[in-house]
């Protein structure tokens, strides 16, 4: 049982990723009815009127002088603002990005969050970069790369677009800030908290960028469609890769450090693979197995680690 309570902390990152290895076969669907940018505002719209739903069903509003009456202090606004930078940077990138690229460059890309984030970890929160994470997360890139491999032609990597291959580059920096930059605010308000605003900070930035887009694009009222089969991709984005896979994701920082929270991205193209083979009928490379049992390795392997980064 203490050894089950030590690993519980994974339960969240684990399953956001797993719930974003879908997103990018609904999100490539999505564009091509709905321009990028504004399927991304879409989906942190909704996604952040339902995290803020649950979030004022659970903490009854505060009338204290100190917190702006939502238990929040003052001072931390702007840091929340900044949050929503981060997702808007993020979200922008990694639909453009998407858009432009083929489906074996934004998975291997994807590879490089976790090690970003490990980077940046060390350098804004001096989290220690020990034996045990290096190797952790080598293993894991590694098992992931060689999932990829048997899925997709690597060959194709560089025959795509080069604007949105550095959109993508953008885009796991950013979201390596958005993991830094919001643990501290995880850890004095809560996972719930900090997914909230941050996300609600990001809706009207991106919503800015959504008029700017269809307005040179030369939409107009009434042409994003609004079927079934729009709603129900749009509804995915912002409940399952959106509200639910951000409030996971950040529920792992208020255990652990974010480099060891990083390592469970390596989980997404891995699971998106196992997907697409179940649902579109996409194959499975000889080295599936392989790939994800190195994967899974390297995450238990930095899963050991205790929340201050020593070895376990």
């Amino acid at each position: 049982m203490r050894s089950l309570r030590r690993y519980a902390f994974a339960l969240g990152p684990l399953t956001a990723a797993a719930l974003w290895g879908g997103m990018y076969v609904v999100s490539k669907w999505g564009f091509s009815v709905i321009p990028p940018v504004t399927l991304g505002f879409l989906r942190v719209a909704l996604g952040g009127t339902a995290l803020a739903v649950v979030l004022r069903a659970g903490n009854a509003p505060s009338s204290t002088a100190t917190d702006g009456g939502v238990g929040v202090a003052r001072e931390d606004w702007p840091r929340f603002v900044a949050l929503g930078g981060w997702v808007t940077l993020t979200i922008a990138t990694q639909f453009l990005g998407t858009d432009l690229t083929n489906a074996s460059q934004g998975s291997l890309l994807t590879v490089l969050t976790p090690v970003f984030t490990v980077g940046l970890g060390a350098a804004v929160l001096g989290e220690r970069v020990t034996r045990t994470k290096t190797v952790g997360v080598g293993l894991a890139g590694v098992g992931t790369v060689v999932v990829l491999a048997g899925q997709y032609d690597l060959d194709a990597v560089a025959a795509g677009n080069a604007v949105g291959v550095a959109l993508l580059l953008v885009a796991s920096l950013a979201w390596a800030g958005f993991t830094v930059y919001g643990a501290p605010l995880v850890r004095r308000y809560s996972a719930l908290t900090a997914a909230t605003y941050a996300t609600l900070a990001s809706v009207p930035m991106l919503g800015v960028l959504s008029a700017v887009e269809l307005a040179a694009l030369g939409y107009g009222p009434g042409d994003v469609p609004l079927d079934s089969p729009t709603l129900l991709a749009v509804a995915y984005l912002g409940l399952a890769s959106t509200a639910a896979a951000w409030y996971l994701w950040y529920t792992g920082l208020a255990y652990v450090s974010a480099g060891t929270v990083a390592v469970f991205f390596f989980a997404q193209p891995v699971v998106g693979a196992a997907l697409g083979a179940a649902f579109l009928d996409e194959r499975l490379g000889p080295g599936f197995a392989a790939g994800g049992a190195l994967m899974a390795l390297g995450v238990w392997v930095v899963s050991r680690e205790r929340a201050d980064g020593a070895d376990a």
